[in-house]
């Protein structure tokens, strides 16, 4: 119990600053929406086949500037994004009119925060160390359960330290940390397999991997290069028609030449913000290749793409997003104060005397 006692107090030492910057940027994130303070962000969705043609054929009309991606409005954001690339993008209303551009994440405060929360602006290796941080995380969320259970008799529930001294901040700690780990195992783990996929094989079974691998990857075959003026009209119409009660959420162009036009639909049982019924175009005549069903994909695809609007707080409502609140300021206020009292704050350890724990007065 040393052992776990020690690696637990030095994971959490090493890891909490990470932890806060992870917990305060998804926090802000789930209220992401409400940070594009932008004309017609807050219009009604439309999803009439025409006008997201129209909207297309106007924000693709320019074969040398032609964006790489569009993310329709949704039910909660009523404007378009538009990505030109990595990093440059704009927003447009739902008649395909530009309403304001970038060419970095750190012009919006929005597409910041998400960069800081997946990647800490650091790219994929920012990435890696995130996922890193989420695999120590369920470490530590675990060894604390364990810990904690010997101390149990003394759980007392409250939102801060009763003083900034280092017993009491190690009390508040174990306590709240003990009231939010179902969920903090929950945020960790759907995170964590997000960058990590085969850690899903924790819970999914040892092939799951591979199976959620098989389900997400596009058709092999080699096409043509993308037209000069591709027929938008017919692939959105065509997807229409294949899922009809469907929202069309993404058309996404070939990111290396050969590769097929893809187009992302979310159906009504779909978790997921975007969905993952997925239809694949040639770039060069526009017919269909092939279609997939969400749906019908195997389990352990199926309960992958529940992973990020878990995550997220895409699902459950006010109240599940409340919930996801508190877990992320209560990861924030763990992580720092654990960096406080492991790096800043030593001073005299909690003893147990007989079956009893007693904290010295400092």
């Amino acid at each position: 119990m040393k052992t776990l006692d020690l690696l637990h107090r030095w994971t959490g030492g090493l890891i909490g600053l990470v932890l806060l910057v992870l917990g305060l940027s998804g926090t802000v994130l789930l209220y992401r929406d409400a940070l594009v303070m932008l004309p017609h962000a807050s219009d009604e969705q439309v999803q009439q086949t025409g006008a997201l043609i129209a909207a297309t054929e106007r924000l693709m009309a320019d074969p040398a500037n032609r964006p790489s991606s569009i993310v329709f409005a949704s039910n909660s954001f009523g404007l378009d994004r538009v990505s030109f690339g990595r990093e440059a993008g704009a927003y447009a209303d739902q008649a395909g009119n530009i309403i304001a551009r970038w060419s970095s994440p750190w012009e919006r405060p929005e597409l910041f925060l998400f960069d800081l929360h997946h990647h800490l602006l650091a790219g994929e290796a920012g990435e890696i160390v995130a996922g890193i941080a989420g695999l120590c995380g369920l470490f530590f969320v675990v060894s604390g359960i364990i810990l904690w259970w010997r101390t149990r008799a003394t759980f007392r529930l409250r939102l801060l330290p009763a003083r900034m001294t280092r017993p009491a901040i190690l009390w508040h700690h174990r306590d709240l940390g003990i009231v939010f780990a179902p969920l903090l195992l929950l945020v960790m783990f759907t995170g964590t397999t997000m960058i990590f996929r085969p850690v899903a094989a924790l819970i999914l079974g040892p092939s799951a991997p591979a199976t959620i691998e098989a389900s997400f990857k596009p058709p092999e075959a080699q096409f043509g290069a993308l037209a000069d003026r591709p027929d938008w009209a017919a692939m959105l119409g065509t997807a229409r028609q294949r899922f009809p009660d469907a929202e069309i959420r993404i058309l996404s162009l070939p990111r290396e030449p050969g590769k097929p036009v893809t187009i992302r639909m979310k159906q009504a049982a779909e978790w997921l913000p975007n969905g993952r019924t997925t239809l694949w175009f040639a770039p060069d005549t526009g017919h269909l290749i092939e279609a997939r069903d969400a749906l019908e994909a195997p389990g352990a695809a199926q309960v992958f793409n529940t992973f990020y609007p878990l995550h997220a707080a895409k699902v459950g409502g006010l109240a599940y997003r409340l919930a996801m609140t508190l877990v992320g300021l209560a990861l924030s206020l763990l992580g720092s104060l654990t960096v406080w009292t492991f790096w800043f704050r030593r001073g005299r350890t909690v003893r147990r005397v007989g079956s009893r724990v007693t904290v010295p007065a400092e």
